[in-house]
């Protein structure tokens, strides 16, 4: 174990920590949440949520990561053997993710070069569906032809991703994460101010800040904040596990994730001023309400914004800002997601970490360009969908209900973050991951079968986005269903003596404890 990769610095740790939990959904989902869910009341069951599950998850996490020093799986696996799978199913579950999300990345590689000549004209939906991505030629389940736009920038994203990964962690994810993090905060810095600037842009922070307070009593808003929180720091999916394994044996583990947590919200919050700002204007300059124009996700990013940047005075400057803050945000939250897989195949197989680069890395690469078709947006909403909401959340409630309940590991991890942190995790810590987050989490999935099951799969037009049943169970449910059973599979595969014996070599001296 002490040959395993560490951080350089704190400070290393922190930015890819923060730079993992910042990814797109802070620019692109948080502000519509917020907005869909009481305005500023929202702010209330978020900073809730964010202290009784966000922070505590990650000091668990971090604690995990930092004591038995190790990937996700070989972690839990040395917390007790039956934990393994529920690593493994996390590593397939970030692998998952990683070949859909490089795609998005690289869409806004490519709309950073639009911006500079406004390319998308004026009819920015339609531009984006028949004359970029063209998924408007194809019905969904159809991959269709290659879109050389979407797959020549996705060649580039995996090329710097790689290279950032074969360097290492100290040479290569913290010294990335010490560049792409100030430059992220800087740009959008940049972005907001000249946001909100714009005519109207009062009216968009109105529509975000105000409050409507009768959404406090509604239970569907808290569960919208406990689920954005889960989603948004990246915990339930082995990132910072893997993450804080890298951590030296002296590290404030509660500290950094309080830093991390307030840090993310930070930035969500920084987010939604200027996206709001931004939606105001368009507002205004359309003679519309706001509610009109908010909306979230891939329609926010590459069609509403770019009639923003169509609008606004020098806009080619702002909507190059805008999309190369997108690839920023994606590379360093990519990263994390790729070291995931990558830790986890190097620590189970004993290969060197530039192998592991190569065939994690490279098979992630080349299942990527399935989603640079022209159904390659069809299929990914689909996978996302069930991947994100049946795997990382139940993954997560899972997680929490084996340490706390059925292993119980409370004490000792509790007494191992206590020892090296400033800040205790006291009763408090104890309470949210043992009641409060199983009890919001398992609330979230019992809604979200009883929805699913009950109402959407309705085989005449009620699935989900109203795609066909046969593409709703493949590739959607049998991807679920599937990185539970890879995460079984691998678990058949017995670990090298090596890597037993180094544990409890290390426990004699009292590395980890």
């Amino acid at each position: 174990m002490d040959n395993r990769p560490q951080w350089g610095t704190r400070a290393g740790f922190v930015l890819a920590a923060v730079g993992s939990a910042v990814g797109l959904g802070n620019i692109w989902r948080f502000p519509y949440v917020a907005y869909e869910n009481g305005g500023g009341a929202f702010f209330l069951p978020y900073l809730f949520a964010i202290l009784t599950a966000g922070i505590p998850i990650l000091i668990l996490e971090f604690t995990i990561g930092h004591k038995f020093k190790g990937s996700a799986p070989l972690s839990f696996f040395r917390i007790n053997r039956k934990m393994e799978w529920l690593g493994w199913w996390q590593v397939a579950i970030s692998f998952v993710i990683a070949t859909y999300y490089s795609v998005i990345i690289a869409w806004a590689f490519r709309y950073t070069g639009f911006s500079f000549t406004k390319a998308w004209g004026d009819d920015t939906g339609s531009f984006l569906k028949f004359d970029y991505l063209k998924y408007g030629d194809v019905a969904p389940g159809e991959l269709g032809g290659i879109v050389w736009g979407s797959f020549l920038p996705l060649v580039l994203v995996w090329i710097i991703t790689l290279f950032i990964l074969f360097k290492g962690v100290k040479k290569g994810i913290e010294k990335a994460n010490k560049i792409f993090i100030p430059a992220l905060c800087v740009m959008f810095l940049i972005i907001v101010i000249r946001a909100v600037t714009l005519d109207g842009a009062a009216q968009g922070l109105d529509a975000f800040f105000k409050p409507n307070w009768d959404t406090i009593w509604d239970g569907k808003v808290w569960v919208a904040a406990y689920g954005h929180i889960f989603f948004s720091l990246s915990i339930g999916f082995a990132i910072m596990i893997t993450y804080s394994s890298y951590l030296p044996k002296k590290a404030d583990i509660t500290n950094n994730a309080f830093i991390t947590g307030f840090a993310n919200s930070g930035f969500e919050l920084l987010a939604g001023i200027g996206v709001f700002a931004a939606l105001g204007f368009m507002a205004a300059q359309s003679g519309v309400g706001v509610d009109k124009v908010a909306t979230a996700g891939v329609g926010l990013a590459f069609a509403v914004f770019p009639q923003i940047i169509n609008e606004m005075p020098l806009g080619e400057v702002f909507g190059a800002l805008f999309f190369l803050s997108l690839v920023f945000a994606g590379l360093t939250s990519l990263i994390s997601i790729c070291e995931v897989f990558i830790a986890a195949v190097s620590d189970k197989f004993k290969i060197a970490r530039n192998k592991a680069v190569l065939i994690g890395g490279g098979a992630a690469s080349i299942i990527s360009i399935l989603y640079s078709t022209k159904g390659g947006l069809y299929l990914l909403d689909v996978v996302d969908y069930f991947v994100n909401q049946f795997g990382i959340a139940l993954a997560g409630l899972i997680e929490v209900i084996l340490i706390a309940w059925v292993f119980k590991q409370m004490k000792p991890l509790q007494s191992h973050a206590n020892a090296i942190s400033d800040i205790r995790a006291g009763l408090w810590w104890k309470i949210c991951l043992s009641i409060i987050t199983p009890l919001v989490l398992g609330y979230m999935m019992f809604d979200l079968l009883r929805q699913n099951i009950m109402q959407k799969f309705d085989f005449e037009s009620g699935n989900y986005e109203g795609y066909a049943t046969s593409f709703i169970l493949f590739p959607g449910v049998a991807i679920a269903i599937g990185v539970i059973v890879v995460g079984v599979l691998f678990t058949l595969k017995k670990w090298n003596r090596s890597t037993i014996e180094e544990y409890s070599a290390s426990k004699d001296k009292g590395v980890g404890l």
